[in-house]
């Protein structure tokens, strides 16, 4: 049962396959972290709604040295096809020049698509060109979204890309001050960036409310509370319609306490997934418990529906009628970072995974 149930959470967390071998010098990278922290808060509930393009954004680290021989390649095949590419970029660390090329402010970078898998003499498709001032250091981004989402559907057309430096005199630049090789003791590597949309969307509210509780009532207790029904018709003799009204005296007293908000700590190293899951290392869900007993009062988030539901109950107008049940009222999302069975790093934000508040429904 403990099993299968870990199953079932990982099915809702929609992870692509559940591993332990994560190396622990592995380190996310630095924008992905701070891309975390703009969205979410240090438990990872959603403070920045609408920041991210879609509900997941994967990092996928080249795989290869950068040099004329061997293009940028990035293994995207944890794209389901059925996800929908919102969003792609190439994101490359460019380090100040060497003394060789000083004298020269810029450069022009082409980013091509590779046609097909051959070293020398290669082909492309030129997808993105833009001049970059030679002395600043720091992430060129070049947008590589309609490539990409071809790449998705069609696995077999990833050769990868392949980006020339050229200076104003037509000399290509040296690649050993560009892109990821290794430069004063540091080592920069270079990353393709997903956003895009799988398809999980909100949780509707009627799913979100349907709930199976077994009713519990407390018996009825007489007392001198009066609850009045709505006036049914009487048919008199002569014709006239009088109201006929039903006195009923009764009152609950249940022994549970009303309808709350309790805490549900979900914590990632006791399921077994601390070792690679990066951030939260768990959130409180929060449960609703209590009772919904008449009469609801404003402070228990009641639905109109509720209320009358709860008069229904009382006075046990249908026996199949329970009394309204204590579930969240409002939910918001949270967000994880984690690494995925390639070790690439992915951030997916969750719908409906937080209880906000509770109400009787």
């Amino acid at each position: 049962m403990t099993v299968k149930a870990i199953q079932r959470l990982q099915e809702v967390f929609a992870f692509e396959e559940i591993h332990h071998d994560i190396p622990p010098q592995k380190k996310p990278p630095r924008f992905m972290l701070d891309l975390y922290n703009q969205v979410a808060d240090s438990d990872g509930i959603t403070k920045a709604p609408g920041l991210l393009q879609g509900n997941v954004v994967r990092s996928f680290e080249s795989k290869v040295n950068v040099d004329p021989e061997h293009p940028y390649f990035f293994n995207i095949s944890s794209v389901g096809t059925n996800e929908k590419v919102l969003k792609a970029e190439l994101r490359i660390f460019k380090w100040k020049p060497l003394a060789m090329v000083a004298k020269h402010h810029f450069c022009r970078v082409d980013v091509y698509e590779l046609l097909d898998s051959a070293s020398t003499p290669w082909r492309g498709n030129l997808i993105a060109s833009r001049l970059l001032p030679l002395h600043f250091q720091g992430w060129e981004m070049f947008n590589v979204t309609l490539t990409v989402s071809k790449w998705v559907g069609e696995s077999n057309m990833n050769h990868g890309f392949l980006v020339t430096y050229i200076l104003p005199s037509g000399k290509y630049m040296e690649t050993e001050v560009l892109g990821q090789k290794k430069h004063q003791s540091v080592i920069r590597r270079s990353y393709l960036v997903l956003h895009s949309d799988d398809g999980r969307g909100g949780v509707t509210k009627s799913e979100t409310f349907h709930y199976n509780i077994k009713d519990q009532d407390a018996p009825l207790l007489k007392s001198e509370t009066q609850s009045i029904m709505p006036p049914e018709p009487n048919r008199v003799t002569n014709g006239a319609n009088q109201l006929k009204i039903r006195h009923v005296r009764e009152v609950v007293e249940d022994t549970d306490p009303p309808c709350k908000r309790k805490p549900m700590y979900v914590d990632f190293e006791e399921i077994g997934w601390d070792a690679w899951i990066i951030s939260p290392k768990g959130y409180n869900a929060y449960f609703c418990k209590g009772t919904c007993s008449f009469p609801l009062g404003q402070d228990m988030g009641a639905t109109n529906h509720a209320s009358v539901q709860s008069i229904v109950h009382i006075l046990k107008l249908n026996k199949d009628v329970s009394k309204p049940c204590c579930v969240p009222n409002k939910l918001t999302s949270i967000n994880l970072l984690y690494f995925n069975e390639e070790e690439n790093v992915v951030l997916k934000q969750y719908n409906d995974m937080v209880a906000v508040s509770c109400g009787c429904l």
